[in-house]
């Protein structure tokens, strides 16, 4: 007889390997248009006019950055760990405010220069950067809340990789940063992790073929990336601008005191999910009134703790250094908040 409590193949595999932000893509209009149909369609045209807007930022952002991978540019990163520790942490701080892939694809770079010595101090300064500012998230941002805010951002990510390089340098003798590596560190990664082009940059990639594959694959796979959270983004902002609820997130955190400043810290760090769906939020409630240093503190301490870079984190080092890249995040996103309400 047949074992019919059997499960079917492929279930369990099915629901892994679902996109969960496409899925969100699609269940939250339908989540309207369930609760209050009469809302469905504004809130979709909403969205897609917001995302309309972005566009052609979005698609000069992915080319950039295809390019660049193409190339083999993001080669040259290297070099910001070779020398002394203090000329590493400077490079290190603006190659990761730099660099042009998301966290959980330098876990295996990371792994290999600390497995042959790489001073922690570097390491810190690169990893607090890196999840902040790449060259699609400056497009967008400045396209969502203005090129100052996006130059300010990035100020802000290299600072903050600066100040977390030399803490962990002036540091690296106490209890919190010895023996910093778990035994056996996980290098696996949240996307689809490919090995780098190595050696000198080939700027005219198209001569060779692989090239031009790791253009194309680069190309969709950021676009597909970009656009599902963008979209998400989009669909909160437009269900929050339909119902009139952004006013009040807004006057929440529209103060430009310390207290509005830890606020937003404090709300951005366990709340962040994507950087790229935070930049399409934050532009609508800053629309509202919410303060400017408020959104930068955000961003900026949200960035750091978001998953992907927190794994990226976890996965090489203990608990200890762990909580001291927390903490570097949170005093250095107040910080900037606190600046950024000066000048903005």
């Amino acid at each position: 007889m047949a074992d019919l409590t059997q499960r079917a193949p492929g279930g369990p595999s099915l629901w892994k390997r679902l996109d969960k932000a496409w899925l969100a893509v699609a269940v939250i209009p339908l989540i309207v248009l369930v609760l209050d149909a009469a809302m469905f369609l504004p809130v979709v045209r909403t969205a897609l006019g917001a995302f309309a807007g972005t566009a052609p930022i979005i698609l000069f952002a992915i080319s950039a950055v295809a390019y660049v991978k193409a190339s083999g540019a993001e080669t040259l990163i290297a070099k910001a760990f070779e020398g002394d520790v203090r000329v590493m942490i400077v490079l290190a701080a603006l190659m990761g405010g730099l660099s042009p892939f998301c966290p959980c694809e330098v876990i295996p770079f990371i792994a290999a220069l600390l497995a042959v010595g790489a001073p922690l101090a570097a390491v810190m300064a690169f990893w607090l950067a890196s999840p902040l500012m790449d060259p699609a998230m400056f497009l967008i941002t400045a396209g969502e809340l203005g090129l100052a805010f996006a130059l300010g951002k990035t100020v802000a990510a290299v600072a903050l990789g600066l100040f977390g390089g030399f803490a962990t340098m002036a540091f690296a003798r106490s209890a919190v940063f010895a023996d910093p590596l778990k035994e056996k560190p996980a290098v696996g990664g949240c996307c689809g992790v490919k090995k780098p082009f190595q050696g000198k940059p080939v700027w005219r990639f198209w001569t060779e073929a692989e090239r031009r594959v790791a253009f194309r694959d680069s190309w969709v796979e950021n676009a597909l990336f970009l656009v599902k959270w963008l979209m998400i983004a989009y669909l909160f902002e437009a269900i929050m601008v339909e119902y009139e609820t952004t006013q009040f997130v807004a006057q929440f955190l529209s103060g430009e005191g310390v207290f509005t400043i830890l606020m937003a810290a404090l709300i951005g760090m366990p709340a962040y999910l994507n950087g790229y769906m935070a930049v399409g939020l934050m532009g609508g409630l800053v629309e509202q009134g919410m303060a400017q240093g408020a959104a930068m503190a955000f961003v900026l301490a949200g960035g750091v703790s978001c998953i992907p870079a927190a794994v990226a984190v976890w996965a090489l080092v203990k608990p200890r250094v762990f909580a001291a890249y927390l903490g570097f995040a949170f005093i250095g996103a107040v910080l900037a908040g606190l600046a950024w309400n000066l000048v903005a």
